[in-house]
């Protein structure tokens, strides 16, 4: 046996128990490495406001909670006001429920000629078997859902904490990072920090304003419809449509449907006509004019962007993925040479090595053709000024 074989056994063995422990604690660590990254991108978010508040002489620290404290004060008024309307609906919806029970059953026993009754109807509800499993699985799966709350509550503050200490401490974080790596490193790093600020603030802007523009031609529509709650319809539908990215827009307009319908069945219609029109409005007009200033990102990578994010990371991915692009765009740029492209109609995707004019072009070329006496072309001319002969003329005599 060789004398390096048992050492390279034992270096071989103890790096696949490193991998496999690495993997181990990647698999149990993911759900924190993804908090960190939604933090990160939150603070990146604020870094801005928190940044113009510190110029005014403001302590970080201090500027970045009055900053989480607005969000949230913002987050709790639009829970609070959206809880009150679902409440209230659902209390309306409760009341109304006997009375609409009735007309439904009137309506039956005259249209099928049945003789039914809300009374046997309750009777046969409560007496059923699929009524009673449903109530044993719905007791067994409270202390799921209070786990699921427990557990989302639990990852929300993770996610405040982490990205309340990302924002305060960026320069210190920043000053860390930078002790580690050479000074070409260095400038490469801020560089890389500053265009992800940018454009993740972009991003937040942008989206914003749109869901503000969103959110007021919701109301309108609604408001004309004489529909309840509009206002709250008009900010859930401008946040939901504009911050969860591809199916926003559609689970966005299902409420305000949804609550249409209950005035109107023919105003969900109108609802629904609304919520496609301007989402192509959206998609076409609006949106590409925003964040070519914001983000510059085409709509055809965003979109694929969106769905690379989903598929790694779920909604969380899909969320992120834009302004993660528009970075990678931004700072890849810096060191991708660029030339000046040639003068070339097939640039321009024509055919062929000239470009031929438009229709317009050629026939005004063709009017502009001066002619002679009674309509006719001058005629052509030979070396020393002699006519040429055309071809409707008649040939010349010999002398």
């Amino acid at each position: 046996m060789p004398s390096w074989l048992p050492r390279a056994l034992v270096l071989a063995l103890a790096l696949i128990a490193c991998f496999q422990l690495g993997s181990w604690a990647f698999h149990q660590l993911v759900g924190l490495l993804i908090n960190v990254l939604i933090a990160f991108f939150l603070a990146l978010a604020v870094e801005p406001a928190v940044s113009w508040m510190a110029a005014y002489g403001m302590r970080r620290g201090l500027a970045t909670l009055l900053v989480f404290l607005a969000v949230l004060i913002g987050c709790a008024g639009f829970a609070t006001l959206l809880g009150s309307m679902l409440a209230g609906q659902i209390v309306d919806m409760v009341e109304d429920f006997p009375g609409t029970l009735d007309s439904l059953i009137n309506w039956m026993n005259t249209t099928f000629h049945s003789d039914l009754s809300r009374v046997e109807i309750q009777d046969s509800l409560l007496h059923s078997d699929w009524l009673q499993s449903y109530v044993r699985n719905s007791a067994s799966g409270v202390l799921d859902v209070s786990t699921q709350v427990l557990g989302g509550l639990f990852r929300l503050l993770t996610v405040a904490l982490f990205s309340f200490y990302f924002a305060a401490d960026g320069p210190r974080l920043r000053r860390a990072l930078c002790s580690v790596l050479p000074p070409a490193r260095q400038a490469e790093v801020l560089r890389a920090w500053e265009i992800a600020v940018t454009k993740t603030g972009g991003y937040i802007y942008s989206r914003g304003l749109m869901a503000l523009i969103s959110g007021f031609a919701h109301y309108v529509l609604l408001a004309a419809l004489d529909v309840q709650y509009a206002p709250v319809l008009g900010v859930w539908v401008g946040f939901v449509s504009q911050f969860i990215p591809t199916i926003g827009t559609y689970l966005a307009g299902a409420l305000p449907m949804l609550l249409a319908f209950a005035v109107n069945p023919w105003y969900a219609l109108w609802v629904f006509l609304f919520v496609v029109v301007y989402q192509q409005f959206e998609n076409y007009l609006l949106q590409p004019k925003l964040t070519a200033r914001t983000v510059d990102v085409h709509p055809a990578v965003a979109f694929g962007s969106v769905i690379a994010g989903s598929a790694l990371l779920g909604a969380v991915g899909a969320l992120i993925a834009i302004p993660a692009t528009a970075t990678l765009q931004a700072f890849l740029g810096v060191y991708v040479k660029r030339y000046d492209v040639m003068d070339d109609p097939r640039v321009g995707g024509h055919r062929g090595g000239r470009t031929r004019g438009t229709f317009l072009s050629r026939l005004r070329r063709v009017a502009s053709v001066p002619r002679g006496v009674g309509g006719a072309r001058p005629r052509r001319t030979g070396r020393g000024g002699v006519a040429r002969p055309g071809p409707g003329d008649a040939a010349p005599e010999e002398a």
